[in-house]
């Protein structure tokens, strides 16, 4: 197991190479395709296919690795965060965000590939604060995309502002283009990452006594549950003007996407449901007939499998992919950045859980590369992670994306393929660079039709919850932590099924911006399921005490343990009773088996 300090540049290759032309050949293949089974990553797992015996070998922090590996590693770890990186910007920029044009929306999927992958080089680096014991960064594969858990936040504070006048709406009810309310998201995000940077310097466990599992298990469910409706929305046709609420009979205002558009069909039509089980399906395959590289990636099969029915079928619209320009980068378009004081309070809720989030998969990123998950140097490494994490969340909102999160699904990609070596890092990272540099990219990613977007969506967002659910695993099924699960989940689900079951508790139609503004933030919050849970949960933890009753005692017998042994001991009468052989004693051989 190597856990020995960080080495940017491995040993390997201070060692001096032979004189002759046949170890500088050898060297020089070893060095770029070395001996490994590639064949291993294509083989899919059919019925009547043999296995292979012969385990991979892998590939530790500061080891030698041959640089084609590293470059076709470093893609799968890029392809398998690509659903997560675009999902975000296509949400927020389309109709159940601030409504942008497709020139917006491209910009910011391009700019959110390119901003992953300088930002997770920070990440995989690790830089030492001068003349300080604090770090920014974990030195491993710990990859960061934008995160899914400001969507809940984002999408109800839009839907606020249009509806008290912040962004602007037609006489026809229209929602229009609203840059100003998504400079407003990201610059109240800018501002509160500083909470996280703060935590980042207590100690992981004084975090972990504040944020149990008890406290980020139920939040993580709650937001998974939360984004699964927008995936079901998109799936049907769309999350935005057309999505059909009441059920009622089709109107030229639920035509998805919109009329005159490409294959345009009524909310809910079977071909929109067809299309979006096509991906659903293809995962399912891919998981359980797969190699190796497409279990990893399945989530992108799916989705190039719906985008090949699609065009295929007319559903895709060429103009803004033609519009689109050759390439792209940062600030090519800017947005003005201002805080909304409403969103405040979740968005903090939401760095609380990023940073959670990003403690967790740390954790789980030092297991799978074979390091040490506890002691001074695994401490610092979620020190620099959670402080690295905060700094990317700040940054990223100056670089107009929203809030980054560590990524998990990258943590299976590593233990698939036995490489927790930076180098796949680093190519990781120049892929994502690359996807995004290329504009066209990322105006093909836009113009994925929603039911498309919607099968791969709900099922990401699903993996969100169960997430949660095998947080809450780990924690003791008490009755003091039951009783916190069933108050926190209760206001949690309560709020995500009924959102607006808070919408009329304030009545204030004066003139006082400021007080109309509190008014609005308390209103959000309380219409927030995941944030609801998040504070109830922290509150009852530090409240309620743990029972004398509810602490485990070694050696205490149960009234179950005592029930057994008096049932045994009345066989044992029974049998003594019955003598050998007899069909007694069998049966209760069998009953003593039994119990």
């Amino acid at each position: 197991m190597d856990d020995s300090p960080d080495q940017i540049v491995p040993s390997f290759y201070n060692q001096k190479l032979g004189l002759g032309f046949t170890d500088v050949s050898l060297n020089f293949r070893d060095g770029l395709v070395g001996n490994y089974d590639y064949a291993f990553l294509f083989r899919p797992n059919l019925p009547f296919m043999r296995r292979s015996r012969r385990a991979a070998p892998f590939f530790g922090l500061n080891e030698h690795m041959p640089v084609f590996l590293a470059l076709l590693l470093g893609f799968q770890h890029a392809l398998s965060m690509l659903a997560g990186i675009i999902t975000p910007p296509i949400i927020l920029a389309g109709q159940g965000g601030v409504n942008l044009p497709p020139g917006d929306a491209q910009y910011l999927v391009s700019t959110s590939l390119i901003v992953c992958g300088l930002l997770s080089s920070i990440q995989i680096t690790r830089f030492h604060i001068y003349k300080t014991p604090y770090y920014i960064g974990t030195g491993l594969i710990s990859v960061v995309g934008t995160s899914f858990t400001v969507i809940p936040v984002a999408t109800g504070a839009f839907a606020q502002m249009y509806a008290t006048g912040y962004c602007p709406t037609a006489a026809d009810g229209t929602k229009l283009p609203c840059p100003k309310g998504y400079g407003a998201l990201i610059g109240t995000g800018t501002v509160c990452a500083l909470l996280e940077i703060l935590l980042s310097f207590t100690r992981p466990n004084m975090l972990k006594k504040l944020f149990p599992p008890l406290v980020t298990g139920p939040t993580v469910t709650l937001i998974g549950i939360s984004l699964i409706e927008t995936g079901f929305a998109n799936w049907a046709g769309g999350s935005g003007s057309c999505f059909v609420h009441d059920g009622s009979s089709p109107t030229a205002a639920s035509i998805c996407p919109s009329v005159g558009a490409p294959h345009a069909l009524p909310w809910g039509s079977a071909e929109f449901i067809g299309l979006g089980f096509s991906v659903f399906v293809t995962i399912i395959i891919c998981e359980r007939f797969g190699s190796p590289i497409m279990k990893s990636c399945s989530v992108v099969l799916g989705l190039l499998v719906g985008c090949i029915i699609a065009g295929a079928t007319g559903y895709f619209s060429h103009s803004g992919i033609d519009s689109a320009p050759a390439a792209s980068f940062i600030w090519v378009k800017t947005f003005p950045l201002s805080i909304y004081g409403p969103i405040v309070l979740p968005l903090l809720a939401v760095y609380i859980v990023l940073m959670m989030e990003a403690i967790g998969d740390i954790t789980a990123t030092c297991d799978v590369s074979r390091l040490e998950v506890e002691g001074k140097l695994f401490d610092s490494r979620i020190q620099g992670g959670v402080l690295a994490d905060g700094i990317n969340g700040l940054l990223s909102g100056l670089l107009t994306i929203t809030p980054l999160s560590t990524f998990a699904q990258n943590n299976g990609v590593i233990a698939l393929t036995r490489c927790a070596n930076r180098k796949a890092g680093y190519a990781c990272c120049f892929f994502l660079l690359i996807m995004g540099i290329f504009s066209k990219f990322a105006a093909a990613l836009v113009a994925i039709p929603s039911p498309v977007l919607g099968g791969m969506t709900t099922f990401l967002f699903s993996a969100v919850a169960i997430s949660g659910i095998r947080i809450i695993s780990t924690v003791p099924f008490t009755r003091r932590n039951r009783f916190i699960l069933t108050a926190a989940m209760s206001l949690g689900f309560g709020a995500t099924l009924v959102p607006n079951w808070f919408a009329y508790v304030f009545t204030y139609e004066g003139d006082n911006r400021a007080k109309q503004g509190f008014f609005n933030a308390i209103e959000l919050v309380c219409e927030t399921g995941f944030a609801l849970t998040a504070f109830a949960a922290i509150f009852l933890n530090l409240v309620l005490q743990e029972e004398v009753d509810d602490e485990v005692v070694e050696g205490k017998q149960t009234a179950n343990m005592a029930d057994d042994e008096a049932d045994r001991e009345e066989w044992r009468r029974i049998e003594r009773r019955s003598g050998e052989g007899g069909d007694v004693e069998k049966g209760g051989e069998g009953m003593e088996e039994k119990i």
